[in-house]
C-alpha cells in the first residue's frame, strides 16, 4: 500500500512539473491558411527579414489565420507571424488596433491591440516579429 502511494505521489510530482514548462508549441497552419499563403507568395523571392515596413496602408492588410498576417507593398509581399500568434485575428471577428507614435510603420516589437468588431471591447494583444519580404522579380 505504502509502495502504491509513493508511485501515485511521484506521477502527480512529474505531471505538475510537467505542465509548467514554458515553451508554447506553434500550431501548424490548416490546410486552407498554407495554401492561402503559398499562393500569396508564389512568384516572388523570399528576401532577408526587415524590422519595420516602408509604410502602413490598412487597405494592404490580409489576415490568413491567427498566425500569419500579410502586407502588400507595390510588387512584395510581407510575411507577419505574431510572436506566440494573435488569438482571435483569423476569425474575423477581431480587427488591430496599432497605435502609431510619430510614425506610420509597423515594427518588429511593437504591441498591437485586437478590438472586438460587434462590441469595441479590447480582446488582448499581438506582438509582431520580424517582416519577411516575398518580392516578384
Amino acid at each position: 500500500m505504502r509502495l502504491l502511494f509513493s508511485t501515485a505521489l511521484i506521477l502527480a510530482a512529474g505531471t505538475t512539473v510537467s505542465s509548467c514548462s514554458t515553451s508554447f508549441a506553434q500550431p501548424r497552419p490548416t490546410a486552407r491558411a498554407a495554401q492561402e499563403l503559398a499562393a500569396a507568395v508564389a512568384g516572388r523571392t523570399q528576401g532577408q527579414p526587415v524590422d519595420c515596413l516602408p509604410s502602413y496602408r490598412t487597405a494592404q492588410q490580409r489576415v490568413i489565420d491567427d498566425w500569419t498576417i500579410l502586407y502588400r507593398d507595390g510588387r512584395t509581399v510581407y510575411v507577419q507571424h505574431p510572436r506566440g500568434g494573435c488569438r482571435g485575428i483569423g476569425n474575423g471577428g477581431y480587427t488591430l488596433v496599432a497605435r502609431l507614435h510619430g510614425t506610420n510603420r509597423l515594427c518588429s516589437g511593437d504591441i498591437y491591440q485586437l478590438v472586438d468588431l460587434r462590441t469595441g471591447i479590447g480582446g488582448g494583444a499581438c506582438v509582431f516579429g520580424p517582416f519577411v519580404p516575398y518580392t516578384k522579380g
